[in-house]
């Protein structure tokens, strides 16, 4: 046992002491952060751009689309349309809009560019032009119904209406959720293991077959047991990955406090979570509109320190669980080819329940508690992706166990199997390795 501490030490320190592993540790959450606030900050951007877009009214609508911020609509009816594409240029025209005569029953308008228009300036001209027509439909029809009041009596009927999300505890309790945050919970947290097991899983293949190309390993069998190598390399590249894991969390940790003073300075959260209208809203956070505060709240309601503990816990379970599974199966392929090339063959088997399990992932967001769900949650193969998508949602405490006990048992017996290639293949030079030769070495006794 000392001998594999001693080489899980060595395959730690010699990986976190490299410069590049610094430098993506504490570089990757200031980069996660800059991607969201960026994608933030496009998504509220105003389009600033000046553009005229020249107008062709064919019907007997009046002016049925008006200019609008930076969007200058200009009607031309007195000028053909082909006079008006002549003109294009030379008027700075962006686009055409075309308003058919007939255009009440073909309900289609033609925007004409020689370039493509982007949505925004489609969706202002459509949206007005549909509000203008959907307008002389209701006074039209009211006319007709001989009711002046018909219009105040339908706008009464409309009634926004926003859905909360309200879990029950265990104790009865009740607590705001969110089914987004949940979805996007599971998704990340799938993603990242799915991107961790591939990453350092296949640092162990590599690690393997270096060793082995260089015939350091030859050396290092004279003193230790193959099975005492694999599982220090196994577990040495796995403390590496927990701790990047770990310093990342640390770090979001940092930036996300430091996001939340710098935007919402001086707010008391408790109040801003019970706020029920714009003017309960505690001083600091009176700048937040419907939508914002509705956000706000649903990640203040989500979490807490219960649920990011619960979801924090069941991640490095899972990570852990099915890195040092599939790390096991690397580090067979690693020990019984010569050079990375070869590994292809025998990469295929083990990437497909990976890949499967993610397409699985979108399933069960859709159906959390259905039978592909369960099953994929199951599966040793499948469950570290897949029950990490169901848990923001809630899992009964018997399939995450089931989950777990299932998922340590298979880490084991595929160790056994993995040990058995391994302690025969290290030492196997220059012969082409092919599924029938690894199946002997499984039937090896000794």
């Amino acid at each position: 046992m000392n001998k594999i501490f001693i080489i899980i030490k060595r395959e730690y320190l010699s990986r976190v002491k490299k410069r590049s592993f610094l430098i993506l540790t504490f570089l990757t959450p200031v980069l996660i952060a800059g991607i969201y606030a960026f994608m933030i900050w496009m998504m509220l951007k105003d389009d600033t751009e000046s553009r005229t877009i020249a107008v062709i009214n064919e019907s007997q609508l009046v002016e049925p689309v008006q200019s609008k911020d930076f969007t200058t609509f200009k009607y031309i009816n007195d000028t053909s349309f082909e006079d008006a594409k002549a003109q294009m240029e030379e008027k700075d025209y962006y686009a055409i809009l075309l308003i058919p005569e007939n255009i009440l029953e073909s309900k289609t308008a033609e925007l004409f560019s020689y370039k493509q228009v982007t949505m925004e300036v489609k969706s202002e001209a459509g949206s007005q032009l549909r509000d203008h027509i959907e307008q002389l439909k209701r006074s039209k029809i009211i006319a007709q119904a001989k009711m002046p009041d018909l219009e105040e009596k339908l706008a009464a009927t409309r009634t926004p209406i926003s859905m909360k999300t309200i879990k029950f505890g265990e104790g009865g309790e009740v607590k705001q959720s969110s089914t987004e945050i949940a979805m996007a919970i599971g998704f990340i947290s799938s993603f990242i293991i799915y991107m961790f097991i591939f990453l350092y899983g296949v640092q162990v293949m590599r690690g393997v077959i270096e060793e082995k190309s260089n015939r350091i390993v030859e050396v290092i069998i004279s003193s230790v047991k193959p099975f005492q190598l694999m599982m220090g390399k196994i577990v040495g590249v796995a403390m590496v990955g927990l701790t990047q894991f770990i310093m990342w969390v640390i770090l979001s940790g940092i930036i996300i406090s430091i996001g939340t003073a710098v935007v919402l300075p001086g707010v008391d959260m408790d109040s801003l979570q019970q706020a029920k209208t714009l003017s309960e809203l505690p001083q600091g956070a009176a700048s937040l509109n419907a939508d914002q505060l509705k956000m706000a709240q649903d990640l203040l309601g989500t979490f807490d320190f219960g649920y990011v503990a619960g979801i924090l816990g069941a991640f490095i379970f899972f990570f852990l669980g099915g890195y040092l599974l599939y790390s096991a199966l690397f580090a067979a392929v690693g020990s019984a080819v010569d050079n990375e090339t070869e590994t292809q063959q025998f990469m295929l088997p083990i990437t497909i329940p990976l890949i499967l399990a993610m397409y699985i992932g979108f399933a069960v967001a859709k159906n959390p508690e259905g039978s592909l769900a369960f099953w994929g949650s199951i599966i040793p193969l499948t469950s570290p992706i897949v029950m990490l998508v169901r848990i923001p949602y809630g899992v009964p405490v018997w399939e995450l166990l089931l989950s777990m006990v299932t998922l340590i048992g298979t880490f084991l017996f595929v160790t056994w199997i993995a040990a058995k290639i391994y302690r025969t293949g290290i030492l196997m030079y220059g012969k082409k390795v092919s599924y029938k030769e690894i199946w002997k070495w499984l039937r090896y006794h000794n």
